[in-house]
């Protein structure tokens, strides 16, 4: 599977974007989809998952609340809505997929490139 994440750009604090993960080569029916960041000199870190029919999601302190993950197997994409971002959001945002689980301890397989978010105060 290959995985391709976008969507990402420069907003202002208190804004919104939406991420998109486009996959390709196969289908992303019965995979689980995560949502992780990286900040500058950080540790990449979960954000979101959800299953491979989207009805169970997980959601990191971070995600909680202000992200949602959905995902649109039909045409093998998966979204991170991001509302009422802070600066402290700003990172690369990756997106994941695997053959078991969802959520923070899952096996993530494959991994997309990042896409950029920054967000201004």
């Amino acid at each position: 599977v290959q995985l391709q994440a976008s969507g990402g750009g420069l907003v202002q604090a208190g804004g919104s974007l939406r991420l998109s993960c486009a996959a390709s080569g196969r289908t992303l029916r019965g995979y689980g989809m995560g949502w992780f960041r990286q900040a500058p000199g950080q540790e990449r870190e979960f954000v979101a998952g959800i299953g491979a029919m989207g009805s169970f999601t997980s959601y990191s302190d971070v995600g909680q609340g202000r992200f949602t993950i959905s995902r649109d197997n039909a045409k093998n994409l998966a979204y991170l809505q991001m509302n009422s971002l802070k600066p402290e959001d700003t990172g690369v945002y990756y997106c994941a997929a695997a053959r078991i689980g969802w959520g923070p301890d899952a096996d993530f397989d494959y991994w997309g490139q990042g896409t950029q978010v920054t967000v201004s105060s």
